[in-house]
C-alpha cells in the first residue's frame, strides 16, 4: 500500500475542522476526481458508553475503484491516511500527478483500518466506517488547489462493548 502524508496544518486555511462549510456535491462519475489534489479528513473516537475519546495514531484506509480512459474497471487504489492526532483528526492527500497516465478513479470510499489502542479496537459501521463512507461532498481550496472531502466521524469501541451489540453499532 502506499502511504501518503501532509500536515494538517498546511490544508485548513482557517485551521479549524469544519465539516460543512462550502461544501459542493460532487457526481463521481461524470467529474474527474484527481483534476486537482484531493484530500480526505475526518475523525476517529472511542465510544464507551456515552463518552467520546479522541483515538490518537488510529489509521483511515481510502480506497478508489480504477478506470482506464475508456471506462473499463482496472486496478483499485487504496492509500493509508496519517496516524490521528491527540484530536483524532486524520487527513489522506492524493495527487493526479502520482498517478499513472489515462487512469482515473471514481466510487472513493474511506473505510477504518486501526485502532492502536488495546482497550477500544473493535470497528463499527456507524457513518460507514466498516462498509466505507463514500467521498460525495467536498470543499474548494482554492489557495492550495484541493478538493477537501470530509467523512465520519468514525467510531471504534471496547471490547466488551461490542458484545453487547449484534450489529456493530
Amino acid at each position: 500500500m502506499l502511504l501518503l502524508s501532509i500536515s494538517t496544518s498546511a490544508l485548513a486555511s482557517d485551521g479549524e475542522y469544519n465539516p460543512n462549510s462550502n461544501l459542493q456535491k460532487t457526481n463521481l462519475e461524470n467529474e474527474d476526481l484527481l483534476s486537482t489534489m484531493i484530500g480526505i479528513q475526518g475523525l476517529v473516537y472511542c465510544r464507551s458508553g456515552p463518552q467520546l475519546t479522541p483515538i490518537e495514531g488510529a489509521v483511515a484506509r481510502i480506497t478508489c475503484e480504477g478506470v482506464d480512459e475508456y471506462g473499463y474497471g482496472t486496478e483499485s487504489l487504496s492509500i493509508l491516511s496519517c496516524a490521528t492526532d491527540a484530536n483524532g483528526y486524520f487527513i489522506a492527500t492524493l495527487s493526479p500527478y502520482e498517478l499513472k497516465q489515462k487512469r482515473r478513479f471514481r466510487e472513493c470510499k474511506a473505510f477504518l483500518e486501526l485502532s492502536p489502542s488495546e482497550t477500544c479496537d473493535v470497528p463499527t459501521d456507524v457513518n460507514k466506517g466498516i462498509s466505507g463512507a463514500p467521498l460525495a461532498n467536498y470543499r474548494l481550496l482554492h489557495d492550495k488547489n484541493i478538493k477537501l472531502f470530509t467523512v465520519g466521524p468514525f467510531f471504534f469501541i471496547p471490547q466488551q462493548d461490542a458484545k453487547s451489540v449484534s450489529d456493530g453499532y
